[in-house]
C-alpha cells in the first residue's frame, strides 16, 4: 500500500530525463519541452547529441512558420522559448538524479535495457516514474531490473513524435494505478491522445499492424498479386493513406523482421504461430540491407 505522501510526489511530474536522442527520443523531448516541462536529453556522445538538438529546431522552425506565419521574430522567439526548456547530458545517472519521469528511446535490446534501467534504479528518487518507448518488447521484462516495478510503465509514441497524436500507455501487472493516471495526465499535457494497454505482444497499434503487413507479404510471395496491386487495393478499397508495401518501407523493413522474429520466438500467445512466421522475403531484403526508405531501397526504389 502506497503512503499519501508518495502518491502525491509521483502524481506531479515536473522535470523529465529523456534517454535517447534519435528521431525519437529527440521528438519526445521536444513535444515535452514545448509543454513547459524541464527536460535533459540524454545520449553517449556529444556527436549524437547534436544531432537530436538539430532533429529538434528543424522540427520546431516547421511548427513556429505554421504557427505564426509571416512573422520571423515571433517565430525566432518561439524556438528560443522552447530551448530554454532542453538541456542535454552525457550521463543517464546524473540526469536522472533530480527527474520526475525517465522515459527510455534507446536501442530495441532487452539487456541493454535492463542494464541502463538496473543503474537509474539506485539513481533516481524513490518517486521517479520509469518509462519504456519499445515498440516490441515485454514491459514487465525490462522493470524486472528495478525495484520499482510498480513505477514502471511503457509509454509508447509513434513517429514522427510532433505529429502523430497517439500515445500508448502499457500496465504492467505491477503498475500503480496513481502512475498509470500521472502518465495520462502527461501525454494529454504534450498534446497527445492517449490509450490504455496491458503488457502484451505489440501493445494495440503493432499488434494488429504488423500481422497486416506480413500477410501483404505473403500474398506476394504466393504470387497472387503485385505488391503494386495490393498497395493501389488497400488504399482505393480500404481508405489506407499507404499500402501495406509503402507503409513497410516507411517503417523500416528491419524493424518489421525484428517483431516478427521476436513474437515468433518468444511472444506470449504468438510464440511458433504461423501468423508471425518469418518471411523468406522480407528476410532478402534485410539481408541485403535493402531496409526501406531510410536506405534508399526495400520493397521500393527510392533513388529514382
Amino acid at each position: 500500500m502506497l503512503s499519501r505522501q508518495f502518491l502525491r510526489g509521483i502524481s506531479t511530474i515536473k522535470e523529465v530525463t529523456v534517454i535517447g536522442s534519435g528521431l525519437m527520443g529527440a521528438g519526445i523531448a521536444q513535444v515535452a519541452a514545448q509543454a513547459g516541462y524541464k527536460v535533459t536529453m540524454v545520449d553517449t556522445t556529444q556527436e549524437a547529441l547534436d544531432k537530436g538538438h538539430k532533429i529538434i529546431s528543424s522540427s520546431l522552425q516547421r511548427v513556429a512558420k505554421k504557427k505564426f506565419e509571416g512573422d520571423e521574430q515571433k517565430q525566432k522567439q518561439f524556438v528560443q522559448d522552447v530551448f530554454k526548456n532542453v538541456s542535454s547530458s552525457l550521463s543517464a545517472i546524473e540526469a536522472s538524479k533530480t527527474s520526475d519521469l525517465v522515459i527510455e528511446a534507446i536501442v530495441e535490446n532487452l539487456g541493454v535495457k535492463q542494464t541502463l534501467f538496473r543503474d537509474l534504479d539506485q539513481a533516481a528518487p524513490k518517486h521517479t516514474i520509469f518509462c519504456s518507448n519499445t515498440s516490441s518488447l515485454p514491459i514487465a521484462d525490462i522493470a524486472s531490473a528495478t525495484n520499482r516495478k510498480h513505477l514502471f510503465a511503457g509509454l509508447h509514441f509513434f513517429n514522427p513524435v510532433p505529429q502523430m497524436k497517439l500515445v500508448e500507455i502499457i500496465k504492467t501487472d505491477k503498475t500503480d494505478e496513481q502512475v498509470f493516471a500521472s502518465l495520462h495526465e502527461f501525454s494529454k499535457k504534450v498534446g497527445k491522445v492517449p490509450v490504455s494497454c496491458k503488457d502484451t505482444p505489440g501493445f494495440i497499434v503493432n499488434r494488429l499492424l504488423v500481422p497486416y503487413l506480413m500477410e501483404a507479404i505473403r500474398l506476394v510471395e504466393r504470387g497472387d498479386a503485385s505488391k503494386e496491386d495490393v498497395d493501389i487495393a488497400m488504399k482505393l478499397g480500404a481508405g489506407y493513406p499507404m499500402g501495406p508495401f509503402e507503409l513497410a518501407d516507411y517503417v523500416g523493413l528491419d524493424t518489421t523482421k525484428f517483431i516478427i522474429d521476436g513474437w515468433y520466438k518468444s511472444g506470449k500467445g504468438l510464440k511458433g504461430e504461423k501468423l508471425v512466421e518469418p518471411s523468406p522475403l522480407l528476410n532478402k531484403l534485410v539481408g541485403e540491407k535493402k531496409l526501406g526508405r531510410k536506405t534508399g531501397g526495400g520493397f521500393y526504389d527510392y533513388k529514382k
